[in-house]
C-alpha cells in the first residue's frame, strides 16, 4: 500500500516537474514563432502597400516554424488591420506527426489528456519619430514621394542656391545648404515634433563623411544598394550656425549617384555618361550639389520610440503585444 501511494505521489511530482516544464518550453518556442511571424507579415504588408489575410498567413508561416527550436509550429490564424497598421499572428503546437498537441510523459499515467499550447503576437508599423544617420536634410517641397516603390521615378534633388530644395515658402538657410550639426563623425541625431536640428553652414559636406561616401561607392560597385533615410524638413529659419531645420519625418532614398563636392568620394556617377544616367539627371560642374536616385519604401525593426512623424514611406515595425 505504501509503495502504491508513493508511486502516485512520485508520478504527480514528475508530471509537475517534467510535463509542466515541457509545456512552458513549448510556450516559449511558440512565442518566438509568433513574434517572428508577426514581424515578417507586417514588414511585407507595408512594403506591398496592402495585403490580404491569405498573403499574411503565408508570410507568417515562412518564419514561424524556423523560429521554433524544434522547427515545428503551426500558425492558427492571422488578423490584418491595415487601417491601424497592425498584424496579429496566433501559433499553436504542431506536435509529433503534426498531431497538434503535446504528449505528456508522466501525466499520461494519471489519465490526463494531451495539451495544445498557443501563443500570439501583434506587430505594428508607424512612421519614424527619430533617427540618426547621414547629416543631410531635404525639404518636403522638393521631391515626389508618390512613387516610393522599387520601380518609382528616378529624381535629381538639387542643393544649388535657387534650386528646388527649399521650404514651402521658398525659404532657404543662407550658407546652410541642408547640412546638419553632427553628434559624431558624419552622423546627425534628429527627431520630429517640436525639435529643431541645427544647420552646419557651408557648400561642401563635412570632411569626416569621406569614409562613409567611400563605403557607399564600394557597395554600389559591388552590385549592392545604398538606401539612406534622410530627415525631411518643412521649415528652415535664421542663418549659418544659428540656422535650424524643423524635421517632420524621414524618407528613404536609393542612391544612384551624388555630387556633394568636387573629386574623390564627394562625387559619383553624376554625369550624363555614367551608368543609368541621362542629361536631365546629370549634376556636374562648379557649385552644383545634388543627390540622384529614387525614393523607396523602407522598414526598420524596433529602431525608434512611438511613431509620430509624417508618413513618408519609411516606418518602424515593432511588437506591441
Amino acid at each position: 500500500m505504501l509503495v502504491a501511494v508513493m508511486m502516485l505521489v512520485l508520478i504527480g511530482a514528475g508530471a509537475l516537474a517534467v510535463d509542466a516544464g515541457q509545456i512552458y518550453a513549448e510556450r516559449a518556442q511558440l512565442q518566438n514563432a509568433a513574434d517572428a511571424g508577426a514581424l515578417a507579415a507586417a514588414q511585407r504588408c507595408h512594403a506591398a502597400g496592402t495585403c490580404t489575410v491569405p498573403q499574411a498567413l503565408g508570410w507568417a508561416r515562412e518564419l514561424a516554424g524556423p523560429n521554433s527550436n524544434d522547427g515545428a509550429s503551426a500558425v492558427d490564424s492571422v488578423n490584418v488591420d491595415l487601417s491601424r497598421g497592425q498584424v496579429k499572428v496566433v501559433t499553436s503546437t504542431l506536435g509529433s506527426n503534426e498531431a497538434g498537441f503535446l504528449t505528456k510523459i508522466f501525466a499520461n499515467a494519471l489519465n490526463a489528456p494531451p495539451a495544445t499550447v498557443r501563443a500570439g503576437a501583434t506587430a505594428a508599423w508607424a512612421p519614424l519619430s527619430s533617427g540618426s544617420g547621414f547629416p543631410l536634410a531635404i525639404s518636403n517641397s522638393c521631391f515626389n514621394l508618390s512613387t516610393a516603390v522599387a520601380t518609382g521615378e528616378v529624381q535629381k534633388i538639387s542643393y544649388k542656391p535657387g534650386g528646388t530644395c527649399t521650404g514651402p515658402s521658398g525659404t532657404q538657410i543662407p550658407g546652410g545648404w541642408g547640412w546638419l550639426d553632427r553628434n559624431s563623425p558624419c552622423v546627425a541625431v534628429t527627431a520630429t515634433g517640436n525639435n529643431r536640428v541645427g544647420s552646419d553652414p557651408g557648400n561642401n559636406p563635412p570632411t569626416d563623411c569621406d569614409t562613409v561616401l567611400g563605403g557607399w561607392i564600394a557597395t554600389i560597385l559591388a552590385g549592392g544598394e545604398v538606401k539612406v533615410a534622410f530627415p525631411v524638413f518643412d521649415d528652415a529659419s535664421n542663418q549659418g550656425q544659428n540656422g535650424y531645420f524643423h524635421v517632420i519625418g524621414y524618407a528613404t532614398f536609393k542612391m544612384w549617384g551624388w555630387k556633394f563636392g568636387n573629386n574623390h568620394n564627394y562625387e559619383f556617377r553624376n554625369t550624363a555618361g555614367d551608368p543609368n544616367m541621362t542629361s536631365a539627371l546629370a549634376c556636374s560642374g562648379g557649385n552644383n550639389r545634388c543627390i540622384i536616385g529614387q525614393f523607396v519604401k523602407f522598414e526598420t525593426i524596433n529602431s525608434t520610440g512611438p511613431g509620430g512623424g509624417a508618413d513618408l514611406g519609411t516606418v518602424d515595425i515593432k511588437l506591441i503585444k
